[in-house]
C-alpha cells in the first residue's frame, strides 16, 4: 500500500494545480479548448463542410454550425457504426456508447473516441477520487475493493471492428490492466446481459470481498443490496463491508433515494458522492462533501454553451457562453467534444448555484417535465417534494413515475403518481396531502393552478406492487444499463404502459 499512497500523491501534486488553473481561469480554459476542438476536426467531413479552417471566433462558430441533437447527427454516427472514419472526428472511433435516454425507446450510439476516454470520461473518474482524498486524506479506500455496477458490450453487428455497450462497460474494456486488480467482480460478470443472472452472481462473487468503494446508478446498486441481504440474511451493508466507506453515484437524481440508502447501509463512515457522467461527456464532480452542488469540469475536452429554456424549441436559439450564464436560470446543455459531437444538445437541464467557481444542480430534461396546465414542474421540484413527505412520513420508496391526468366532462386536470413503495403508507391521502404541500412550496406556478382546484385538482397517488418498475422494464426490453424509469413525462405513454402491464398480471 505504501507504493499506491505514493503515486495517490504524485497524482494530487500533478493534477491539483491544473483544476485551480481552469477555477481562476474558466473563460480561457473553455476558449482555449474550443480553438483546440476546432483546428483538430477542420479535415475530418464535419469539418469542411463547416469550413472550420477559417472559424477564428465562437461568434462565427455560432452563427455557421447549427445546434443538433442526436436525430440529426444520427446519420454520420450510422455511417461511423458501418466502419467509415474522419467523419465528425479524425481519430479512429472503434467504440459506442449505448444509451436509451429516457425520452425515447430507441438506442442512442455515442461514438467514444480514444481522445473522449483518455481526457474525459477517465479523467472525471480519476478526479471523482481526487477529491474524495482531498475532503478524506485518511481514506484506506485502495486497501480493498471497488464494486462496480457496470453495463454490457458486444460487438457492433453492422461492424466486426467497433463495438458498443453501456458506457461503464466501454470504459471497464478500455482500463489498463492493472486498474482491474481494485475492482470487483470479474470482468465477465461485470458485463453480463442478462441482468438477473448478473445479480445473483455479482452477489456470489463480492459477498465475501473487502469492498470499500461502489459505483453505478441508485436503482440498480439498491437491488443489488437487497439481493445481497436475501442470500446472507444481513439488514446493513455495512455488515457484508465493513470497511466501505464511499459510493459514487450519478444518472439518475440521488434526492429520493437517500433515506433507503442510510437505512440499508447504517454508518456514518460511508460518503456519498454525486459525480454527471453522461455517455455524452463527463461534466460535473461534487467537489464539497458539504454541498449538493457539482463543480463544472473545464478541461475534459467539452466546449459548453448554454441554452436558457426560454429559447429552447425556436428556430434560431440563441446559447449562452460561459462568461454570459447567470445563477438560477433553466439551461438546456450545449456541447462540443472530443468525440465529435457539435453544438449537440445531450437533453439535460441545470442551473447554476455559483458562478465563482462555476457550481451547477442538474434541474431535469429538456423533454421530461410537466407543463400540461402551465404549471412548469420539473424533476426538481417532484424529486424534492416527494423525498421530504417520505421523510415527514418514516417512508421509503423504490421509484415512481408521474404523469397529468387532462381534462374531461367529469373532471378537471391532475397529475398521476406511480409510486412503489417499500412499506405501505398508513394513509395514501396523509401522503398526497404532504405530497401536494411541497410542490406547492417549491413551484409558484403549480401552486397557483391548484389553488382551490380551480385550475388542477389534487395529485393521484397510487401504490403499485413491489418489483413493478424493474419488472415494466424488463418487459419493455430495458432491463439494466442506461435505462432508467421515467420520472416525469407530459404525455400518459409511459404511465399507460406501466399500468397495462399490472393489469396484466405481468407484475
Amino acid at each position: 500500500m505504501a507504493i499506491i499512497n505514493s503515486l495517490v500523491s504524485w497524482y494530487l501534486k500533478k493534477r491539483v494545480p491544473n483544476i485551480e488553473y481552469f477555477v481562476s481561469k474558466p473563460n480561457e480554459v473553455q476558449h482555449d479548448l474550443f480553438k483546440h476542438l476546432v483546428e483538430t476536426a477542420k479535415d475530418t467531413e464535419w469539418g469542411k463542410r463547416f469550413d472550420y479552417r477559417s472559424i477564428k471566433s465562437v461568434e462565427t462558430f455560432k452563427e455557421r454550425v447549427p445546434i443538433g441533437n442526436y436525430e440529426s447527427m444520427k446519420p454520420h454516427i450510422d455511417r461511423m457504426m458501418h466502419g467509415e472514419q474522419n467523419i465528425l472526428w479524425p481519430s479512429d472511433v472503434k467504440w459506442f456508447a449505448k444509451s436509451s435516454g429516457t425520452t425515447s425507446s430507441k438506442s442512442k450510439f455515442i461514438p467514444v473516441t480514444y481522445e473522449s476516454l483518455e481526457e474525459c470520461h477517465f479523467q472525471g473518474g480519476k478526479d471523482a477520487l481526487l477529491f474524495y482524498f482531498m475532503n478524506n486524506p485518511e481514506s484506506k479506500i485502495f486497501d480493498g475493493k471497488g464494486l462496480v455496477m457496470g453495463g454490457s458490450h458486444q460487438i457492433n453487428k453492422f461492424n466486426t471492428e467497433s463495438y458498443y455497450g453501456d458506457l461503464s462497460a466501454v470504459m471497464m474494456q478500455n482500463m489498463p490492466f492493472w486498474a482491474h486488480y481494485f475492482r470487483t467482480p470479474d470482468l465477465d460478470i461485470a458485463i453480463m446481459d442478462n441482468w438477473d443472472e448478473k445479480i445473483e452472481k455479482m452477489v456470489m462473487a463480492t459477498r465475501s470481498e473487502d469492498v470499500t468503494n461502489i459505483s453505478g446508478v441508485p436503482t440498480w446498486t439498491l437491488v443489488l443490496i437487497e439481493k445481497l441481504f436475501e442470500i446472507t440474511g444481513k439488514s446493513n451493508l455495512t455488515d457484508i463491508w465493513p470497511n466501505l466507506e464511499l459510493y459514487i453515484h450519478g444518472g439518475v437524481s440521488f434526492t429520493p433515494y437517500r433515506n433507503r440508502f442510510k437505512k440499508l447501509i447504517r454508518s456514518s463512515q460511508v460518503t456519498y458522492l454525486e459525480t454527471y457522467n453522461a455517455s455524452e461527456g463527463f461534466i460535473g464532480i461534487q467537489d464539497n462533501q458539504k454541498e449538493d452542488d457539482l463543480l463544472l469540469m473545464l478541461d475534459y475536452g467539452i466546449y459548453y454553451e448554454f441554452l436558457p429554456m426560454s429559447e429552447y424549441g425556436k428556430d434560431h436559439p440563441q446559447t449562452h457562453s460561459l462568461h454570459e450564464v447567470e445563477e438560477d436560470v433553466h439551461y438546456a446543455v450545449v456541447i462540443s467534444t472530443n468525440a465529435g459531437l457539435w453544438r449537440y444538445i445531450i437533453g439535460d437541464t441545470i442551473k447554476f448555484t455559483s458562478l465563482n467557481p462555476f457550481r451547477f444542480k442538474i434541474t431535469g430534461r429538456t423533454k421530461h417535465f410537466i407543463n400540461a396546465f402551465g404549471e412548469e414542474l420539473v424533476i426538481e421540484n417532484a424529486d424534492y417534494a416527494i423525498a421530504h413527505a417520505c421523510q415527514k412520513l418514516n417512508l421509503h420508496i423504490a421509484d415512481y413515475t408521474v404523469a397529468p391526468i387532462h381534462f374531461d366532462q367529469n373532471q378537471i386536470g391532475a397529475h398521476e403518481w406511480l409510486v412503489e413503495f417499500e412499506e405501505t403508507p398508513e394513509s395514501i391521502d396523509h401522503f398526497t396531502a404532504e405530497l401536494d404541500n411541497l410542490l406547492k412550496s417549491v413551484n409558484s406556478d403549480y401552486e397557483a393552478k391548484r389553488f382551490k382546484d380551480m385550475a388542477m385538482a389534487k395529485p393521484i397517488v397510487k401504490s403499485v406492487p413491489k418489483g413493478t418498475f424493474n419488472q415494466w422494464l424488463k418487459h419493455a426490453g430495458k432491463l439494466g444499463g442506461q435505462h432508467k424509469v421515467p420520472r416525469l413525462s407530459n404525455t400518459r405513454q409511459y404511465i399507460d404502459e406501466i399500468e397495462k402491464t399490472i393489469l396484466l398480471g405481468k407484475i
